[in-house]
């Protein structure tokens, strides 16, 4: 386990100021907390916590953080058949996900562990996801965590949809519903996305898009993606956007929570852009190798969010070494309860794979439910003769 790298000088290549222009240069950029660990002020987005609260979100990013760690150690153990990693990520999705209310509802892209950690939800289900032995189906109103969506873009539409229904049913307005869909850059360039801005938009409905943008589309840059960042497009469709650095935890949750809050209100969808990295491969089966260099991992190192928390906690003597200890051995618990847990997962039954698809179940869903059932007990048969 061990503990959290601090910050460290980036080193100063052309392609590493071309990325940072493109972010901390921009007016409009929000950042709440430097790389350097240094609290800064903005004149639109304020962040007041309680102690406890502040060492809360170094406590999230550092068990998800591992959590996700063993999701690349186990899938090259042949535990999993496959990982997507989050390192880099854990402040926009702590951030945002510490800004939601218990009534809103999340709909995933495939790699939002940390948004999942801090939503309550058993952690389980991804792993299960990735090995192979949950089929997808669950009662997701207790928890109002959708399943993860594999197929790039398409919970934007299942969000807009289900964000309309909010606002036509009157759920807005006082102690009212939000909706945020999670997506990285690359699901901007599908039609899906677009598609989910207009209907938003024009039903007004109360849906925060929240795109973490990695820079990377599986091995696609921004700049094969796209002529202006993804926050700068929203305007094209009546919604608000703003872009955060999405390295910083608390700039993430407080313009999540600024844009959430619109959105329960009734005043309608925003856009919000996290600009932040992807400091892993796009899966377990990706070589990022092949298309960025080492001197680029290098200079985002520097901007690591958790390091860049933990300066700070430092700093304004929130927490200290024993605190911060405390955390790691919580954190090597989870881990060691997280893959026994794995490594107990059983096949699923056959027949799981019909249930939470209809609320009352056509009897032609039945009677492919008992083929299934048959089917299965014919080749039980078999293996025993």
């Amino acid at each position: 386990m061990g503990t959290v790298d601090r910050p460290r000088p980036a080193k100063k290549t052309a392609k590493n100021r071309r990325k940072s222009a493109s972010s901390t240069n921009d007016p409009e950029f929000v950042q709440l907390l430097t790389p350097e660990g240094r609290r800064v002020d903005h004149p639109d987005y304020h962040l007041s916590l309680t102690d406890d609260e502040y060492r809360g979100l170094y406590r999230d990013l550092v068990i998800s953080r591992e959590l996700d760690a063993q999701g690349t150690a186990l899938q090259r153990q042949g535990q999993l058949g496959l990982w997507p990693s989050m390192l880099g990520q854990e402040a926009a999705q702590i951030g945002s996900g510490r800004a939601l209310k218990p009534k809103d509802t999340v709909f995933p892209a495939y790699r939002e562990l940390g948004v999942q950690w801090v939503r309550g939800v058993d952690i389980i289900s991804p792993f299960a996801l990735f090995r192979g032995v949950d089929l997808g189906g669950r009662d997701v109103e207790a928890d109002r965590f959708q399943i993860y969506s594999i197929v790039i873009a398409s919970q934007t539409l299942h969000a807009a949809g289900y964000a309309m229904g909010v606002a036509k049913d009157g759920a807005v307005g006082d102690d009212g519903e939000a909706v945020i869909v999670y997506h990285g850059d690359g699901a901007t360039s599908e039609g899906d996305f677009n598609e989910a801005l207009i209907w938003a938009g024009v039903f007004n409905s109360p849906l925060v898009f929240f795109c973490q943008n990695n820079q990377y589309a599986i091995s696609e840059t921004n700049a094969r993606q796209f002529r202006v960042p993804p926050y700068k497009r929203a305007e094209g469709f009546g919604l608000p956007g703003v872009r955060v650095d999405g390295n910083d935890v608390l700039a993430c949750y407080a313009v999540s929570d600024s844009l959430l809050q619109r959105a329960r209100s009734g005043e309608g969808p925003s856009l919000i852009e996290a600009y932040t990295y992807r400091m892993q491969p796009h899966t377990t089966s990706d070589d990022a190798t092949r298309y960025r260099d080492e001197a680029e991992l290098d200079y985002w190192r520097g901007k690591d969010p958790i390091a860049r928390y933990r300066t700070w906690l430092e700093a304004e003597s929130l927490a200290d070494d024993d605190y911060f200890a405390s955390v790691d051995s919580e954190a090597s618990e989870h881990v060691l309860e997280l893959r026994e847990r794995v490594m107990n997962l059983s096949d699923p039954d056959v027949t799981e794979m019909f249930d939470s698809v209809y609320a009352d179940v056509p009897p032609s869903l039945e009677a492919e439910r008992a083929e299934a059932v048959a089917f299965r007990a014919s080749l039980d048969e078999g293996s025993e003769s």
